[in-house]
């Protein structure tokens, strides 16, 4: 059950090692494939600022490696996340530290990983929820409304409905 699994969190943990190999880390040998490994990165949008570093997928990371920001490291988890290729995935803020732009290219990728799979999503930013299907709102650890997108928007007096209209 447990490599049916994967979450990719706000802040995502990297291990001392490379780029290649926090990304290839559900693989049997991540230097042999690299290929998969980059592709990978291109969907979730770090290829590019992974090259831009002088030893690319080998640069070290982890305590004694380049520093990363939190958008990179997210990106990193989430090419480790469509690696693996999970039956079950859970996504908690996991676009969160990305800029809008940033968000839309990761969004589409997360969104081929999310099909024909479960997934639960995390977040606060309309963007990232709305093509769910299904919707669960808490306050305070409550659930207090459930539905598609689109039956809670119309519910002008739901909370749903009052946290889209403060993101427009």
């Amino acid at each position: 059950m447990r490599d049916s699994i994967a979450i990719v969190e706000q802040e995502p943990a990297l291990f001392t090692g490379t780029i290649a190999e926090n990304i290839g880390y559900a693989l049997v040998d991540p230097e042999t494939e690299l290929d998969k490994i980059q592709e990978t990165a291109k969907l979730a949008n770090a290829h590019y600022f992974i090259t831009g570093f002088p030893e690319g997928y080998h640069t070290p990371v982890g305590e004694k490696g380049v520093q990363l920001s939190g958008g990179q490291k997210q990106r990193i988890a989430i090419a480790r996340t469509v690696i693996k290729n999970p039956k079950i995935l859970i996504l908690d803020e996991a676009t969160s530290a990305l800029d809008s732009e940033g968000e839309l290219r990761v969004q589409d990728a997360l969104n081929k990983l999310m099909y024909k799979r479960t997934t639960i999503i995390i977040a606060h930013r309309n963007s990232t929820i709305s093509q769910a299907d299904k919707l669960v709102v808490l306050e305070k650890g409550a659930l207090v409304q459930y539905g598609t997108h689109d039956s809670l928007i119309e519910n002008e007096e739901g909370l749903y409905h009052k946290l889209v209209m403060n993101q427009i």
